[in-house]
């Protein structure tokens, strides 16, 4: 694989968390599921674990308001295998702030987080 190949490979994977993100993507159920892979699994900030069915609950729920995005940093990536990216980034929730790692992989319908844990920080 090439040095070009491994930089698409993440920037796919930044874009989808990007949309992920996206009050206006949340929003929308259907869309949640084209990102989210059928065995996605989080482990949350809160403690808790969550499943595809789970997370849509959340998403569609208004966790993020147009108002107040999440105000994401130091967002950066690795290639770890063809077809597998680990995103790694600092996330800001209205005040709520948080480490957040994210596991994405190639399908056949493109790019989807196979997993994510967030770990809540000063």
């Amino acid at each position: 694989m090439t040095d070009d190949e491994r930089k698409q490979a993440v920037q796919a994977a930044i874009e989808g968390e990007m949309r992920l993100l996206d009050p206006a993507v949340r929003a929308v159920p259907a869309l949640v599921l084209e990102l989210l892979d059928p065995e996605f699994t989080e482990f949350g900030a809160s403690g808790r674990r969550w499943d595809v069915d789970s997370i849509l609950t959340v998403t569609s729920g208004g966790s993020v308001s147009a108002e107040s995005p999440v105000e994401v940093s130091d967002m950066s990536g690795v290639l770890l295998a063809p077809g597998v990216v680990h995103l790694t980034y600092f996330a800001d929730n209205q005040g709520r702030r948080a480490w957040r790692s994210s596991l994405w992989r190639l399908t056949e319908t493109g790019w989807r987080m196979y997993f994510h844990q967030g770990t809540l920080t000063d």
